[in-house]
């Protein structure tokens, strides 16, 4: 946990412009001259993570191999924690554990051995990649369950939110716990490529560049790029977003997850891309020529890895 904080704090302002702090900003300004892959929500989807690495689509490399050579650069659009519908069933018998003030815990371990152990993966390749490996914060990074500074408690198909705190305080403890609501407190918010813009969630409205660099003082910025539901946000959001971050250029994008979809679904007049399937493991690997093709670029790589 020390090690991937100190990674974090340590993103120099041409990556991460800094806040009135000082502090490492909410904007992650991507490398312009490298190809992205694009991953949506992984809700410990430990398999997923693994199958990425190991991807050999871009050439003779895995996605490991080109990190280390310098030849990719990852971007994860947040929500790493909490298994979905594959796993109702047992967030249901892990719900009664918790009202039995988990005496028995089988489910509940089962759940936080795939979503504990789908962030050390993410720690350990943020701390191994600083300037490659981006994580963006969604809304179901909120560890603790918080109401305010932009999160909600989470509840879905159990109590999940209630659910995992109380897990994490009984079974971690407290310093555990904080340390890993601070290592959520401090991933950015928006990405910022040559081509295209990248949060979590659709943004719910225009939010300025000194808006989101500054977005520990904002609660709004960070409710407005995490929480944003299908039909939420205001009209012509995604186009001024655009528009702001990277000027009329034709072809520009916006990309999120958040809401499953099959596949790939186009929002906002075609230029809001939503990839997160559930059921899948879809990315978008984006050229770094800028020249973006979703029903090119987005891919399932359970099905064409090699």
């Amino acid at each position: 946990m020390a090690r991937v904080r100190r990674a974090l704090a340590a993103e120099p302002p041409e990556v991460r412009p800094a806040d009135p702090r000082g502090l490492p900003g909410g904007v992650v300004r991507l490398a312009p001259d490298l190809p992205t892959l694009l991953v949506p929500d992984l809700h410990a989807r430990l398999d997923f993570f693994l199958g990425l690495l190991e991807w050999r689509g871009l050439g003779r490399l895995s996605v490991l191999e080109a990190l280390e050579c310098s030849a990719v650069q990852v971007l994860c659009l947040g929500d790493g924690m909490h298994a979905e519908a594959r796993a109702a069933r047992r967030w249901k018998a892990a719900q009664r554990e918790f009202a039995d003030g988990y005496r028995r815990h089988a489910n509940m371990d089962e759940e936080m051995r795939e979503s504990l152990g789908l962030m050390q993966m993410v720690m350990e390749c943020k701390s191994a990649f600083p300037g490659l490996f981006h994580f963006l914060k969604g809304n179901h990074e909120n560890i603790s369950n918080e109401e305010g500074g932009g999160n909600h408690p989470f509840v879905k198909f159990a109590l999940e939110g209630f659910m995992v705190a109380d897990y994490m305080r009984l079974f971690y403890g407290g310093e555990i716990l904080a340390g890993h609501y601070e290592f959520e407190k401090e991933l950015p918010l928006l990405a910022v490529g040559s081509s295209f813009l990248a949060s979590h969630a659709e943004p719910a409205q225009l939010f300025p560049w000194e808006q989101v660099v500054g977005y520990r003082e904002d609660p709004q910025v960070v409710l407005g790029l995490t929480w944003t539901g299908d039909g939420e946000a205001e009209a012509d959001s995604v186009r001024l977003m655009l528009e702001h971050y990277l000027g009329d250029a034709e072809g520009t994008l916006y990309f999120g997850g958040h809401r499953p979809v099959r596949g790939y679904n186009l929002r906002a007049e075609g230029r809001y891309v939503q990839i997160h399937d559930p059921e899948r493991w879809v990315l978008a690997v984006l050229p770094a020529d800028g020249r973006i093709d979703p029903q090119r670029d987005i891919l399932d790589i359970g099905e064409v890895r090699e």
